[in-house]
Order: C-alpha cells, then sequence, then structure tokens
C-alpha cells in the first residue's frame, strides 16, 4: 500500500502528460526491444515441416532435420527458395522484421552500404548488416546497460553516503577523503587499462563504469543522512531503545529517498551516453556486438551513406529525449514545493 503522499507524487507525475506518455513510450520499446530475436532475426518463428511444427527462435535445428546433410545450423535463408523444401510441406512465419543484426547480407545487389529499400528499411552498414535490426538489439544493449548500471550505482550510493552522513565523525571523513582520491582517477585510462587486461566485454564495462557512477549520488545521500538523524522523531526512536538498523531502515532511508527517485532518469540517461561515447571512441563493446556508437562511427567513416550515422543519432535523440521528460517530472512530482498533501 502507497502512503498517501507517495499517491500524491504519483498523481502529480500522471498529470504532467509529457512525462507520462514518455515514460508509456520508452518502456513498450524496452519490452519490445527484450524480444528482440522475435522482432529481428532471420530465423523463422514457426516452420512448418513434412507435417511437424519447429520454433527457430526458440530452438537450434540442425540441418539435417530439413533434409540437408550437417549437423549445423540449418540455413533457413536457403530453405525459402528450396523446392525440396516446399515439395515436403515446409513453409515459415518470419519475424516483422526478417533480417539478423549479424548477417551480411552480400547477396544484395551493388556493394554496401546498400541504401534503404523495401528488403532493408533503413539500409545496411559497410559490412551489408541490417540497419534497423541492429538498431533494435543497440536499443537493448543500451538500455539493460544503463539499467544495471543506476541499479548499482543507487545501491552503493546510499549505501556509502548513508554511512557516512549518518555515522559522522571521522568515518565521515576518512570516506570522504577516500572518495575524493578516488574520483580524480581518470575514467577512461581505467577503462582502456581494464579493457587491455580482461578484454572489453559487458560486465568488464559494466564494473569499470559501476565503481565510478556511484559517487555522485553518495552526496546526495550523505547530506540527507545528516539532516534526517537529527529530526525529532529519529531522537525519539534513539530514545525509546529503537536499533540502529531500525532506524536507518524504517526512520532514515524512506525518507531520504526523494533526491534518489529524482536522479534516477539522469542516471539512465548518463549510462546510454557513456556507452554510446566509449563505443564510438572504440573502447566500448567490441565488434560485431550492435552498439550506436560503433553505428555513428561507421557514419562518419560511410559519408556517402548518411542513413547509418542518421539512424543512430535519431534513436540516441529520441531516446535521450523521452528519458529526459521523464526525469523533469518525476523531479517536479518530487519537488515538495509542487504539491501539498491533501488531509
Amino acid at each position: 500500500m502507497l502512503s498517501p503522499l507517495a499517491r500524491s507524487r504519483f498523481r502529480k507525475f500522471r498529470s504532467i502528460k509529457r512525462a507520462w506518455y514518455s515514460l508509456l513510450i520508452l518502456s513498450a520499446l524496452f519490452v519490445v526491444s527484450l524480444f528482440s530475436e522475435h522482432v529481428a532475426n532471420d530465423r523463422p518463428l514457426l516452420l512448418g515441416y513434412d507435417g511437424r511444427l519447429y520454433f527457430p527462435t526458440l530452438k537450434f535445428y540442425s540441418g539435417e532435420t530439413f533434409g540437408g546433410r550437417y549437423k549445423t545450423a540449418a540455413d533457413y535463408r536457403g530453405l525459402r527458395d528450396d523446392p525440396g523444401f516446399r515439395d515436403r510441406g515446409g513453409w515459415m512465419l518470419l519475424p516483422p522484421i526478417p533480417h539478423s543484426p549479424l548477417h551480411p547480407y552480400l547477396d544484395a545487389s551493388g556493394t554496401p552500404p546498400h541504401p534503404p529499400s523495401a528488403r532493408h528499411w533503413l539500409g545496411t552498414d559497410s559490412a551489408a548488416r541490417d540497419v534497423l535490426a541492429r538498431l533494435l538489439y543497440g536499443f537493448r544493449i543500451c538500455m539493460v546497460f544503463s539499467l544495471s548500471l543506476t541499479v548499482i550505482g543507487t545501491v552503493f550510493g546510499i549505501v556509502i553516503g548513508g554511512i557516512q552522513g549518518y555515522l559522522g565523525g571521522r568515518v565521515d571523513i576518512v570516506i570522504q577523503r577516500l572518495i575524493e582520491i578516488w574520483s580524480a582517477l581518470p575514467f577512461l585510462y581505467v577503462v582502456i587499462l581494464m579493457g587491455s587486461i580482461y578484454g572489453q566485454t559487458f560486465g568488464v564495462l559494466l564494473f569499470v563504469m559501476a565503481i565510478f557512477q556511484w559517487i555522485g549520488l553518495s552526496y546526495y545521500m550523505r547530506g540527507e543522512f545528516y539532516r534526517l538523524r537529527e529530526q525529532p522523531y529519529v531522537l525519539a526512536s534513539r530514545a525509546m531503545g529503537a536499533g540502529t538498523t531500525r532506524i536507518l531502515f524504517r526512520q532514515i532511508l524512506p525518507n531520504a529517498m526523494t533526491p534518489v527517485i529524482t536522479l534516477l532518469p539522469f542516471m539512465v540517461l548518463a549510462g546510454i551516453t557513456s556507452l554510446t561515447a566509449l563505443d564510438f571512441l572504440g573502447f566500448g563493446l567490441q565488434p560485431p556486438t550492435p552498439s550506436w556508437g560503433e553505428m555513428i562511427q561507421q557514419g562518419l567513416n560511410n559519408l556517402q551513406a548518411p542513413w547509418i550515422a542518421m539512424s543512430a543519432i535519431g534513436a540516441l535523440f529520441i531516446t535521450l529525449m523521452l528519458a529526459t521528460f521523464v526525469g523533469e517530472g518525476v523531479r517536479d512530482a518530487f519537488d515538495p514545493k509542487s504539491h501539498t498533501l491533501l488531509k
């Protein structure tokens, strides 16, 4: 059950139409991207052959299953034009975007990158891979990375900032000096060093960025805990013998979450832009991983094919715009001066 104050804030957020609809659109796009294999793939969703049904996007099938000679993955693109496949009652239901983000479509006429066409709605990149499919998969990677980074950074920021603010004294001074030293480290150099040692993988990038992401939030939480630990209801709980854990999680933390909630959308924004920038510079995820930053870099290297960079920049702009609208709405809804609690 939500408290009256929480319900009042939620109503305030819903009344900000731009923020509410932006949240719905962004959430819907993210949910669709989670099922990218069923939306953009050169493997069929459903395949019928010799009186049986198969689900290639959910399960691996070898070429022998459909009359081939080898036990390697079935060539579904070849099966579409195979008379023997059709003679055995073969048919297939393809995804809405019947292209894989990793497959080079070198059979298309001309040299890549190919311009937008009825077959490839946003064209192909320099490796003849479908741009629209790579945009969709790249959006999923950006959102999963950014949300994971936000969750990890939020947890660390709350814990470390809360410890500083609640304990104060020497503990606060020592931790604060360590944070200042840590924040002075050059982030890009750390990324390059860790990537050269452990590889530029999703987990390594997430770890490196997470150990820096929490610093800004910890400052806010430190201040909130400093302020709240001297409030009358906290002093009363301490006088009645309440333990430290109860005071922290029942009294202080719920009332210190306003900065966290208002900063969450902007932390998601920072994660998306950081990953895109690293991919653009070549220090992010390694090819052939679908990446918006890598697509923008391709666009700069292929100015004769503007659809590559324009597609990635347009997708990035729309995503950041929607997230910004959500962040502004959350900030306005949680501003204590923007609403009054009804009795």
